[in-house]
């Protein structure tokens, strides 16, 4: 699963590459990327702050409709739908963010559980025969494992080693540094207290103080309902669990992420406020208001004679509708709208009999 949602480490990974060869620390790449990341995404989060400023007019509006037709469900798909295609309204909108901070994060994790495929460029068949020669089960922390026994392993591991991996290989993966501050950042911490401990507890603080300060930020944190709320929290916990588990590097790379979250709502708030495009939607939502009450002049034939008249948008609306059928009517007034009589199906089979006749005579 977690390859298939990892789809965009085949993006990351020669991008982090070619960012370690050169800068040459692990930790500093995945620093820089996380930055790169959310610099590229900003016009996708201007964009959900604007759906959301929607969401905020739109929602009495919805309530409105749900609570007058909810004994009614067909009524209430049609005017949904209706309400939709009038105010431009997509319930989806919202999720096109979090979908891609999902696909990001799972890229993420591919590249830190990967990082002899993602950034030394090692083949899957070469790290399987590692992994023989070494006595290292072939899972998804057996790269790390790889470096580590290799990087502080005896004459006997290296030996081994060499006769799997080429010369610059067995060098690149000696020199690979995923030092930061003194401390090795392709491990795993687990719950045991290490140094290390500071990094998955640092993404545990940064995870919830951003999504309380972009919530509130947004105005979303007096909307949040129980059940939203309990599903945020369940998320938040379900990720600081993680940082524990995986690759102390993905802990580094969230706790960028959050922090970069929380500058960029600072600054999304500060120059694209959400009260502002409220105001901005609440008075487009108004000029609709009154555009469709507005008088319009029409010419409409009544007793035969063209007649200008002011009608607001629902009469106009009927017109239209009175018009089509009028016209359906005229082009389809020949055709038959009734059975056939007895008498009238003897006459059609004569005339059919009768020219099957004269088919026969004609091919002699």
């Amino acid at each position: 699963m977690t390859q298939i949602l990892g789809f965009l480490s085949f993006i990351f990974g020669p991008l982090m590459r070619i960012m370690y060869n050169f800068i040459g620390n692990y930790g500093l790449t995945m620093i820089l990327f996380t930055v790169l990341i959310r610099a590229v995404t900003l016009p996708i989060a201007i964009k959900q702050q604007k759906s959301m400023a929607k969401m905020s007019v739109f929602t009495p509006m919805l309530n409105e409709i749900q609570q007058k037709y909810k004994n009614n469900q067909q009524k209430l798909n049609e005017e949904m739908m209706k309400f939709q295609q009038e105010y431009g309204y997509n319930p989806m909108s919202g999720c096109l963010p979090m979908i891609l901070n999902l696909l990001v994060l799972f890229g993420i994790i591919q590249v830190v559980y990967y990082p002899m495929r993602y950034i030394l460029g090692i083949s899957t068949d070469t790290v399987a025969a590692a992994c023989e020669a070494l006595g290292i089960t072939n899972g998804y922390m057996a790269e790390t494992q790889i470096i580590e026994a290799i990087q502080n392993g005896t004459q006997t591991v290296l030996a081994s080693a060499a006769g799997v991996f080429s010369a610059d290989q067995l060098t690149a993966i000696q020199d690979f540094n995923t030092n930061l501050f003194g401390m090795n950042i392709a491990t795993t911490t687990g719950f045991t207290l290490t140094p290390l401990l500071v990094f998955p507890i640092l993404a545990t603080i940064t995870v919830f103080a951003s999504n309380f300060i972009v919530n509130r930020m947004n105005g979303q944190q007096a909307q949040m309902q129980g059940g939203m709320k309990i599903t945020m929290w369940i998320m938040n916990l379900l990720f600081a669990y993680m940082c524990f588990t995986l690759p102390v590097c993905f802990s580094l790379y969230y706790t960028t992420s959050n922090v970069c979250m929380i500058l960029q709502s600072i600054l999304t708030h500060t120059f694209y406020s959400p009260e502002k495009f409220k105001a901005q939607y609440e008075e487009e939502l108004a000029a609709k208001r009154l555009a469709k009450k507005a008088k319009k002049e029409v010419v409409v034939v009544e007793q035969g004679q063209e007649v200008t008249k002011k009608v607001d948008e629902a009469e106009l609306n009927r017109l239209r509708l009175e018009r089509a059928r009028a016209l359906d009517e005229e082009k389809y007034k020949d055709e038959r709208t009734r059975p056939l009589t007895d008498a009238e199906r003897a006459e059609l089979e004569a005339q059919q009999n009768e020219k099957g006749k004269k088919r026969k005579k004609g091919g002699k």
